[in-house]
């Protein structure tokens, strides 16, 4: 039991570590989170991790950098801040939802503008979930393959259609914008 848990808190300090300091590599723990403990508690730990790096990563830049941003160029960043104030957290949930910028550059970004704390914390520990939840549930499907045969499961296959779906799911997201016509003026 103690080892157990002990390893819980291992993975989750190694995670919000690789998150903090930008480190590459989130996916490749979050597959091995679902390999080791499973899908949902993999998810719950991700969640923890991930968030608290992303945290720390965001409150470094505010305070390494963003504030100075601010400071020095606070006339040229009005018009910019006024929109983040307005739209922010619609912006960050959806980086989160659709990974199409990388997490460590959503997180440093996030810190040089005025978001919220609070905001930031919300809407990167809700809009993981989807994307970890996909890798997660590959890394538990990982521990049904035995022999090469296995990888044709349909358990296996379907987390790795899973993934390649979420992984190109900002490309097909523009281009279905692309071919949504634009509304008519009324």
């Amino acid at each position: 039991r103690d080892t157990a848990v002990t390893s819980i808190i291992l993975y989750i300090l190694v995670y919000v570590a690789a998150i903090a300091l930008n480190l590459p590599g989130g996916a490749v723990l979050t597959i091995a989170g679902g390999f080791l403990f499973g899908t949902l508690p993999a998810v719950v730990y991700v969640n923890i991790g991930a968030t608290s790096g992303a945290v720390l990563a965001f409150l470094s830049a505010r305070y390494l950098l963003g504030s100075r941003l601010q400071d020095s160029y606070g006339a040229q960043l009005a018009k910019f801040n006024k929109e983040m104030e307005r739209n922010g957290v619609r912006y960050l949930l959806t980086l989160r939802l659709i990974p199409a910028f990388p997490f460590f550059l959503v997180n440093f970004l996030s810190g040089l503008t005025r978001v919220p704390l609070s905001s930031f914390t919300w809407t990167t520990a809700a809009g993981i979930i989807p994307g970890t939840a996909v890798f997660a549930y590959a890394g538990h499907q990982l521990e049904t393959v035995h022999s090469v045969g296995d990888i044709f499961t349909g358990k296996v296959l379907s987390a790795f259609l899973l993934l390649g779906l979420f992984t190109l799911a900002p490309a097909i997201i523009g281009r279905m914008k692309k071919r949504t016509p634009p509304p008519s003026p009324s």
